[in-house]
């Protein structure tokens, strides 16, 4: 059972409604549940790094900083589509 954690930014106020669906999520996909983060992203990263957790559950696609990492893209096609950045939404 992968382990997942929510991360709520610490900006986004009320919290509960963006923690309920992140749970929500986190049933659904059968994560054990390690709690939630408040802390800024490069904590969050560097429990990914660490082995720590396997999953990272965001409630909006905002959320996340633009420049984070660890990043994943998906290279075009031979049929000469551009590359495109994958959103982590489209990975599950």
């Amino acid at each position: 059972m992968e382990i997942a954690v929510i991360w709520i930014p610490a900006h986004i106020e009320p919290s509960e409604p963006a923690v309920a669906r992140c749970l929500s999520h986190l049933r659904r996909h059968s994560y054990r549940f390690a709690g939630t983060m408040r802390a800024p992203w490069e904590t969050v990263e560097q429990t990914m790094i660490d082995g720590e957790v396997d999953v990272v559950v965001i409630a909006d696609f905002a959320h996340l900083p633009p420049d984070r990492s660890p990043r994943i893209e998906l290279a075009s096609a031979p049929d000469g589509d551009e590359d495109r950045a994958v959103p982590d939404s489209q990975l599950n």
